[in-house]
């Protein structure tokens, strides 16, 4: 193997994390602010890029850095090193209520394409780049799954996604329409494609959004029931706006929800 081998355990359900083992000099590579804790002997390193070893010289991890912020991701990733003589641990926590998800690339021919914020750590050695989807109609309509990540290399890695996991193996001839926010990753073997919804109501009142990612070939698909961004909307649209009042709250389905709640206030 080219990378780090990694022993793990993930704890909890609904938010969990990841405790990695570390053995004398193993290194795993983690998105910044992803810590929970770590043993004393742990030595943190801020790196340019993924701190592959691929990217020795300047130019190169500068070239990894700045496809990083195309994703919107930090010019920085952190490594931790055991340092010590014996196993050493680091827990990474997820950012959002969500499960955990354990890859072994070498079982998936060394890539996995993911959304944008789904990376959480994985073994050294395994690359962190962008991956352009190339069709036109993807790059104008995708949204969120027009850039997305890859990673390769033939080690461990762990992804992060909210809600519950579907996990799907497309065979041939099958295909899967997804809501383009829903996909955590896939596999290389997936094509990946955007198609209209169609249809008049279904634009206007349908809900969903008026296109939606297609998926087909042979391979691996990973789904989230509660992406970040729908969570985000959520959160918002019931904040009080301005004033100290919610967007219902004058309104007399308001007044009617605050009363089947035990609030008699008006």
């Amino acid at each position: 193997m080219n990378n780090h081998e990694l022993d793990y355990k993930i704890y909890g359900d609904d938010m969990q994390c990841v405790e990695i083992e570390l053995d004398p000099q193993e290194t795993v590579i983690a998105e910044a602010g992803s810590l929970m804790y770590m043993d004393g002997n742990i030595e943190m390193a801020t790196v340019f890029g993924d701190g592959s070893d691929k990217n020795n010289d300047f130019v190169s991890k500068l070239f990894s850095a700045g496809k990083r912020v195309l994703t919107g991701e930090s010019l920085f990733m952190t490594t931790y090193t055991n340092k010590g003589s014996g196993k050493k641990h680091a827990t990474f926590a997820a950012p959002y209520p969500g499960k955990i998800i354990s890859i072994d690339l070498s079982n998936y021919n060394n890539k996995i394409i993911c959304q944008k914020e789904a990376f959480l750590c994985a073994a050294k050695g395994v690359q962190i780049g962008i991956e352009f989807q190339k069709k036109l109609g993807v790059g104008f309509f995708g949204g969120e799954g027009f850039i997305m990540q890859k990673l390769e290399g033939d080690g461990m890695a762990f992804m992060h996604a909210g809600g519950t996991i579907i996990e799907r193996e497309l065979v041939s001839g099958e295909i899967l329409k997804v809501d383009t926010g829903c996909i955590v990753g896939f596999t290389q073997t997936v094509n990946y494609d955007i198609k209209f919804i169609g249809g008049i109501k279904n634009t206007l009142f349908g809900g969903e959004g008026v296109f939606f990612a297609q998926l087909s070939g042979i391979g691996k698909v990973w789904i989230q029931s509660l992406p970040f961004s729908r969570l985000a909307d959520r959160i918002i649209a019931s904040a009080p706006s301005y004033g100290g009042k919610s967007k219902g709250e004058g309104s007399i389905l308001g007044g009617l929800g605050r009363i089947l709640d035990g609030d008699g206030r008006f």
